[in-house]
């Protein structure tokens, strides 16, 4: 009895040991860049969401980068992945989509977006959709919408003036929220029985998040926020299809146009989260730049000084000042551009972004296995010395004469490759428009919160909050 106990122990060690050291020592045909691999399945999951109050390089990646070079690898919930903080690298991933590389994000990411999200559709259905959304978010279309934009700006801001205190954060992606939303789904939250914003905040509360689904955890409480709001974009397409619109409004009828066509190659699974995705994507990541932007200029005064002169310019050039703004007057905001740029700089809402290995790839002196994930750094290339002097120093005059429209080796805010993101003129729009409504009319002094937490997404765990208030009208479109 003991000689078969031992020898079941024995084997049990030997089984026990054996996967510790594959776990600990992947396979490869070549050279794996350096780095730990972390505990059996947890990896270093943990290290990786751990909280970050400044907005450097997140621990985990500069201790890494310090301690291993550009490249190293790890494991993230239960994935070996390679991380490039490597210009040329990341260029080479990008340039590479759909031949050695494709769009991947990890399976509790793809939980929370849908199987079905645009992210992790590849080729031509990929293509298929992103045609789609420019019919909402190209230039021809936000021209149009643009006086719409500055008039739902013109009608917060001075709805905001009116209270004690504001929390930029809340009440500026309420704002993004209604405009996308009404563009989108004709939803309007006033007349809606049922507040589906609310579905999306309880969705955002956990979106980058430990993924421990457990009832009460943010990650729970995430998935939760994403199944009632399906649910809602769900009755909402079945009420638009029993009663079609004969001209085309929004984006949910040409969403229906497209399902009732015989050779569609659309889904209602894929649409749906489309709609998901875009109506996140459109007032989430812009109301946190705004919300940087606006504590950036209490900060810093001389940028105040130098955007506000420019905007007022504009409005001093006008035969009529109280018109609104034109196309040409928007992309002539040439500081306004610079300091959009170091606010998302800064900013890296996006701390990550991911793909796979189609096939074992050689770059350097190491090899990436097939299968394995890699992923871009944005953080680490924004913050990089080498490339912006003083890094961690907010100064849109960096951006002089410098052609930001794409992405590029030293600046990815919007992504890069065939995945650029094709919601960045839209966000750009809103926040030009945004910023010349409130500098040329208001002025502002935080009261509370402003503090920043990354887990590693950015947020605000206290909002923003500050008091608007009117400027004197004489300063502003006359002669002093």
């Amino acid at each position: 009895m003991f000689s078969i106990v031992f020898f079941v122990g024995a084997l049990l060690i030997i089984l026990i040991t054996n996967w510790l050291y594959n776990w600990w020592n992947p396979k490869c045909n070549g050279i794996l860049p350096p780095g730990s691999m972390g505990w059996p399945i947890l990896g270093e999951t943990l290290s990786f969401f751990a909280p970050n109050t400044t907005l450097d390089i997140s621990p985990f990646v500069k201790d890494r980068m310090q301690r291993y070079g550009p490249i190293f690898k790890t494991s993230v919930v239960g994935r070996p992945i390679i991380v490039s903080t490597d210009a040329d690298l990341n260029y080479y991933i990008f340039q590479q989509e759909g031949q050695l590389f494709q769009s991947w994000y990890p399976d509790t990411f793809t939980e929370i977006f849908g199987r079905q999200n645009v992210g992790s559709l590849h080729g031509f259905m990929y293509k298929y959709l992103k045609n789609m959304v420019l019919n909402l978010f190209g230039i021809e279309s936000l021209k149009k919408m643009l006086p719409e934009v500055e008039q739902t700006s013109k009608r917060n801001l001075q709805r905001w003036s009116l209270e004690t205190s504001v929390d930029i954060k809340d009440a500026s992606a309420q704002m993004i929220f209604d405009l996308s939303a009404k563009k989108l789904i004709s939803y309007d939250s006033e007349k809606s029985t049922e507040n589906l914003r609310d579905s999306f905040v309880a969705f955002i509360q956990g979106l980058i998040s430990f993924p421990l689904n457990i009832p009460g955890s943010a990650y729970n409480k995430c998935l939760q926020g994403r199944k009632k709001a399906m649910k809602m974009l769900k009755n909402m397409l079945q009420e638009r299809r029993e009663r079609p619109r004969k001209i085309q409004t929004d984006f949910f009828d040409y969403v229906l146009e497209e399902l009732q066509r015989e050779d569609t190659v659309l889904t209602e699974a894929i649409a749906l989260d489309l709609m998901f995705v875009l109506l996140f994507a459109s007032f989430e990541t812009t109301s946190l730049a705004i919300t940087l932007a606006t504590k950036f200029l209490v900060e810093y005064p001389l940028v105040l000084k130098e955007l506000t002169e420019e905007h007022e310019a504009i409005i001093k050039r006008r035969e009529n000042p109280d018109s609104g703004l034109t196309w040409n007057e928007y992309k002539s905001m040439k500081f306004t551009f610079q300091f959009i740029n170091e606010t998302v700089r800064l900013a890296n809402i996006v701390p990550a972004i991911f793909r796979k290995a189609l096939r074992e790839i050689k770059f350097k002196e190491y090899t990436i296995p097939a299968g394995w994930a890699v992923m871009v750094c944005p953080p680490a290339v924004h913050l990089n010395p080498t490339r912006y002097k003083n890094p961690l120093d907010f100064d849109p005059w960096r951006w002089e004469g410098i052609d930001t429209n794409g992405a590029s080796r030293n600046f990815m805010a919007f992504g890069g490759g065939m995945r650029f993101c094709v919601g960045t003129d839209f966000t750009k729009v809103q926040m030009a428009v945004f910023l010349h409504s409130l500098v040329t009319k208001y002025k502002w002094t935080p009261i509370k919160g402003g503090n920043t937490l990354r887990t590693p997404g950015l947020q605000f765990p206290n909002g923003y909050h500050i008091q608007i208030s009117e400027k004197e009208k004489a300063s502003v479109g006359t002669d002093k």
